[in-house]
């Protein structure tokens, strides 16, 4: 893999989280006015708990899916490269996020 597609497809999986965790911030943030008054206060820990597991997979696989692939295929150095890639994304659009919410 060239470095070019490293940036690529690093971008590409960092993005998939990002857009993966506004769209649950953004559900939770609205949760109320779409579920509207739950009462039952078992299925709600039920929910979250499920929620969470759910997201720890989901983001998982995007970040850890094709750099485990590619390490298990003998190409160590291109997995480690392409995690931590990744990783620089993901702590780019931290940095954005926070720079957000400090102006506001």
């Amino acid at each position: 893999m060239e470095k070019p597609e490293y940036f690529l497809k690093s971008f590409i999986n960092a993005a998939g989280v990002f857009i993966y965790v506004s769209a649950i911030a953004l559900f939770l943030s609205n949760a109320k006015g779409i579920l509207g008054d739950i009462e039952d206060v078992l299925f709600i820990p039920v929910f979250m708990l499920l929620l969470f597991i759910i997201s720890a997979t989901v983001t998982s696989l995007l970040v850890l899916g094709k750099p485990l692939h590619l390490y298990l295929t003998g190409l160590k150095k291109e997995a480690i490269a392409l995690l931590l890639a990744t990783l620089a994304w993901l702590v780019f659009f931290l940095v954005i996020v926070a720079t957000v919410l400090l102006l506001q």
